[in-house]
């Protein structure tokens, strides 16, 4: 039985194990990630923050040992199963889909009244109350931006977001000739957990299929950036690199925490993180201890005043 900070990043380095599947959210699941890739393992990421904070650490690092990273979450593993149509060459970009959260269609200037009650009721996924949080503010969707210029080696500029209620097209994927290719499904993790474990095979699933007939129109629309204006962050901190994702993350983390205990309002979470990033001075090529360092001066600098 293992226990203790460090019992996680033991386990995915265990020589016993073939295939890490990691979900621990936020910066906590870093150490298990670099273990995990470090040990040349296949690492099922559910965990986008790894790659947020140290996406070039992990990605360089799983490079050297022959590691394979395969994504969990359902718009990037719709953007890998996309990318096999095409060479890298013939990408223009990847476009991930993003459900619009509970506040899609509230007026930017009542959003100042939300609950966390009201915030933490998704109305397609159920999750954890940090992530049903960034649901709802759209972080999430700034999260998986940097993430996804890790995973798939893009420019920032190559990453779009567009919000699409039903939650069945997962993401797409723009090829140079105008072709787009999506992977659509029923909104259930079964999918992309299975693919990541079975890649490149896919085997008999349990999860409901996808009757298109009985669910009627698909709909699709631009983020409204003044309901949402935590999306442009993602962007931001995938073109800045270094300990930008870093801080975006932490800074994140820590606003959520005070909209949950009532110390903030809803809208201060994307600005206190802006304001973070803004008083950042971005380390190139950190190291991980520069990492851990940007992730704690971010907390500490969302916290203050409160």
């Amino acid at each position: 039985m293992l226990a203790g900070p460090d019992s996680a990043a033991r386990l995915a380095a265990d020589p016993r194990v073939r295939i890490v599947l990691h979900g621990i959210t936020g910066a906590a699941g870093l150490p298990a990630s670099l273990a995990a890739v470090g040990a040349g393992k296949r690492l099922a990421l559910a965990s986008k923050e790894s790659l947020v904070m140290a996406g070039a650490l992990v990605t360089a690092r799983a490079r050297e040992t022959g590691a394979e990273i395969l994504p969990v979450d359902s718009e990037h593993s719709a953007v890998h199963q996309a990318l096999r149509s095409g060479r890298a060459a013939e990408v223009a970009r990847v476009i991930l889909t993003a459900s619009g959260g509970p506040f899609r269609t509230t007026p930017a200037a009542d959003l100042a009244s939300v609950t966390p009650e009201q915030a933490l009721k998704h109305p397609t996924w159920k999750m954890g109350p940090k992530i049903t949080v960034d649901s709802a503010t759209l972080m999430n969707k700034a999260l998986e931006v940097v993430e996804a210029r890790w995973l798939f080696d893009l420019p920032a500029e190559k990453i779009s977001v567009v919000v699409h209620p039903q939650s069945v097209v997962h993401s797409l994927v723009e090829f140079v000739d105008g072709s787009l290719v999506a992977q659509l499904g029923v909104p259930d993790m079964k999918i992309p957990i299975q693919y990541a474990l079975t890649y490149p095979d896919r085997l008999p699933g349990i999860a409901p299929r996808c009757d298109l007939a009985r669910m009627g129109s698909l709909t699709f629309e631009e983020p409204d950036p003044e309901r949402f204006p935590a999306l442009r962050l993602g962007h931001r901190a995938a073109a800045a690199g270094g300990t930008m994702g870093a801080v975006l993350n932490g800074a994140n983390e820590a606003a959520v925490a005070l909209f949950l205990a009532g110390k903030i309002r809803f809208p201060e979470i994307a600005s206190r993180v802006a304001a973070a990033m803004d008083r950042h001075r971005v380390v190139e090529s950190p190291t991980l201890p520069q990492i851990l360092e940007a992730d704690r001066w971010a907390r500490a600098d969302v916290e203050r005043g409160v």
